[in-house]
């Protein structure tokens, strides 16, 4: 991704805090989406509200930075992949 953006001369994007990845991967074996209580869950980090309220910021800041997808309120899911177009070869 960090060499995409720098290819269209956008800047990369800032590095995600540690604790991501591990969220990330489990957005990669799980295409129906997740919440943030399936999410806790299946980290292991506990379910009760305060657990679940934490999840939730860091699930939408994956949103806000196009990662993520909130299909609906409350359900994530990765970002479906933009189309790619063929270039055509100018030769």
């Amino acid at each position: 991704m960090l060499e995409l953006a720098t290819e269209d001369g956008a800047p990369p994007p800032e590095p995600l805090p540690p604790g991501y990845r591990e969220i990330l991967a489990l957005f990669e074996h799980n295409g129906d989406g997740l919440r943030a209580r399936d999410v806790c869950r299946t980290l292991g980090t506990g379910t009760e509200p305060r657990h679940t309220e934490g999840m939730r910021p860091k699930l939408k800041r994956l949103v806000n930075r196009g990662i993520l997808t909130e299909a609906e309120p409350g359900l994530f899911t990765f970002t479906p992949p933009a189309p790619t177009t063929p270039e055509t070869d100018s030769s």
